[in-house]
């Protein structure tokens, strides 16, 4: 199967950045008499994020506050899809494409439930062509990233000299809520962050990157509650299982067996998920990747990884192009192999082995 080139992302961020001390204190503002709220912050603190970004001020009430269900899934969407655009249309305006240039789009957004979806939306706000293929996916999470460019690549493939356009978006501040006082919830307000992210995937390289190799999808058998979306009267809520923090481990072995065919012995980079400080230690020891560590002391090789995690926060299926972003910006030798991966509720996986090439030193416009 040919390979499949993929350009830098392009990472839209929103305005208001939040700490992890303000949403503690926001914690212990809400709950004051909540058992062990002491142990609910250490433990939220754990997620190792000092900051991330949200579309609005923590204390709105379709964030922190008691907005019904219509407005945060509402505000969700409307959200979700300005940062998209921007990002889409920045990813045009660096790589020289024009809106009629792209053959097909493939989007991920989880966030709200909205019909049509991202994929109508983009069509119309970017003025894309009206034939362009459309390959919307709405339940992936954070597997999102991944699994667009496996599908990006399966495109590719089957459709020659086709430009795919992939834009993921995510508000994950729309899980935040004080409906919610189990640990798992005092871990994912502070882990979880919005944004959107955009790319063009295409047969041949347009400047520096990314050449995926092959691709993997992968369900870990009887996992399908280990991570899980909740909605009711409050909201969206994300929920997981005590297994959830093993499940890493858990399909490693099948992994494995798919880096084996791929003769990728020796993975020399990393494009993974920063789910959280637990999933890069499991992917770091299951991959065996090389401990020595780089200036902000993480492992080199999931360098990226443990900054867009401490800078940015969990932002779902956007999270593995922020992490291809920061590559771009630190790259590995040109011609190095390595691993993309991206993890999502199920227990699913997205996998890609890929290729470093140094290549142009600036996109040639098509």
């Amino acid at each position: 199967m040919p390979a499949a080139h993929v350009t830098r992302p392009t990472i839209a961020l929103p305005q208001h950045l939040v700490t992890a001390d303000e949403i503690c204190a926001d914690i212990a503002q809400a709950h004051p008499q909540l058992p062990h709220l002491a142990a609910s912050l250490r433990i939220a603190r754990s997620t190792q994020v000092t900051s991330r970004y949200f579309t609005r001020p923590l204390q709105d009430p379709a964030i922190g506050g008691d907005a019904a269900i219509t407005e945060r899934n509402r505000a969700a969407f409307t959200e979700a899809s300005i940062l998209a655009v921007r990002a889409a249309q920045q990813t045009l305006q660096e790589t020289g494409t024009t809106p009629r240039d792209i053959d097909c789009i493939i989007t991920s957004h989880t966030t709200s439930w909205t019909v049509p979806g991202l994929d109508v939306h983009l069509v119309e706000a970017l003025g894309l062509r009206a034939d362009v293929r459309r390959i919307p996916m709405s339940t992936l999470g954070c597997a999102g990233g991944a699994h667009a460019l496996v599908r990006a690549r399966d495109h590719i493939a089957a459709h020659p000299g086709s430009i795919v356009l992939v834009v993921v978006a995510e508000m994950l501040s729309t899980v935040y809520s004080h409906h919610d006082t189990t640990t798992a919830s005092m871990i994912y307000k502070t882990l979880f962050g919005d944004g959107a992210g955009a790319c063009l995937v295409t047969g041949a390289p347009l400047g520096p990157g990314l050449c995926l190799e092959s691709t993997w999808e992968y369900l870990l058998p009887d996992s399908r509650t280990r991570y899980a979306g909740r909605l009711d009267q409050n909201g969206l809520h994300f929920d997981s299982e005590k297994s959830a923090t093993a499940a890493i481990v858990d399909l490693m072995p099948a992994l494995h067996r798919f880096l084996a065919q791929q003769e990728l012995r020796d993975v020399e980079f990393t494009v993974l998920h920063p789910g959280g400080p637990r999933i890069i230690l499991d992917a770091e020891a299951g991959l065996g990747i090389d401990q020595e560590p780089g200036l902000d002391g993480k492992a080199k090789k999931t360098r990226h990884s443990w900054a867009s995690l401490r800078e940015e926060g969990n932002l779902g299926g956007v999270a593995v192009l922020s992490v291809l972003a920061r590559t771009h910006d630190d790259p590995p030798a040109d011609g190095a192999r390595g691993i993309l991966l991206g993890f999502g509720p199920g227990f699913a996986v997205a996998a890609a082995t890929a290729r470093w090439e140094t290549g142009p030193s600036s996109a040639t416009p098509l």
